[in-house]
């Protein structure tokens, strides 16, 4: 099983991120994927890499709700490190407009940029979106020569969505949402194609069920992969295989 989306360097692991990592390996996760967020982590992100480089493996991006008036100058210190260490991605990158709109023609341009980089760089992008699957979608529909690959991290949309962003050629990230009871995805996931999802946590956020409104991490994206073949009607290694092979392929691992 892979991780694919998980902020294992942040200050919540700080006391037992050791142990939390034992508990992964335990749960048979064979590699955690870590997307950057803002110069502030990149340090810790970086760090928790070496700390672990048989099971963790970093991006490079700006994520939406830290940008700001200074975006450019953000953005020229984000891409310079694309050229000091091997990312296996840019991200997480996209558009958020739940907390705030102020910033959401800098977001826009953050987003294409980010884009633009992974098209010279020959990487697959992780996407953040939310509040804004319309703005995002018009925006990859116009940069996708057909060189983008990626994923839409912590999917939570509608069919239509889904259909919409693997036309695009994009994957699926599916999390703790999907344990959720009211979360809506037990009407999504049976007719999702197999061959557009990963697995991720997203932790230290949306913990699937029993844990939710607690810690999130790693060893339980085994819960997420759980529901995904309750709901599939595949085994358990049928899920892990399929995602496994989707997140190797994707990512290069």
């Amino acid at each position: 099983m892979i991780d694919t989306h998980a902020h294992i360097y942040a200050t919540e692991f700080d006391h037992d991120r050791d142990e939390v990592v034992q508990r992964a390996k335990a749960q048979g996760i064979e590699a955690i994927l870590l997307p950057n967020i803002d110069l502030a982590s990149i340090e810790p992100m970086l760090k928790t890499e070496a700390a672990y480089p048989e099971l963790c493996r970093s991006m490079m991006g700006l994520h939406p709700c830290h940008v700001d008036g200074n975006v450019k100058q953000t953005l020229a210190v984000i891409e310079s490190w694309l050229d000091k260490h091997p990312f296996i991605a840019i991200g997480e990158i996209g558009i958020d407009l739940y907390w705030d709109k102020t910033f959401q023609a800098e977001q826009e341009m953050a987003f294409v940029t980010q884009l633009n980089w992974a098209k010279e760089r020959n990487l697959p992008v992780v996407i953040h979106t939310r509040d804004s699957i319309t703005q995002t979608l018009q925006l990859l529909e116009k940069e996708q020569d057909g060189s983008l690959s990626g994923v839409f991290h912590c999917f939570g949309g509608t069919l239509e969505e889904a259909k919409a962003i693997n036309e695009l050629g994009f994957h699926l990230g599916i999390g703790g949402v999907s344990t959720f009871k009211n979360g809506g995805m037990d009407k999504v996931l049976p007719h999702l194609d197999m061959n557009f999802v990963l697995l991720e946590t997203d932790c230290p956020y949306l913990a699937p069920v029993p844990h939710r409104g607690k810690r999130n991490e790693p060893a339980y994206t085994t819960l997420v992969a759980k529901r995904i073949a309750e709901l599939t009607e595949l085994s358990l290694v049928e899920v892990n295989n399929i995602t496994n092979t989707n997140a190797n392929s994707l990512f290069k691992l």
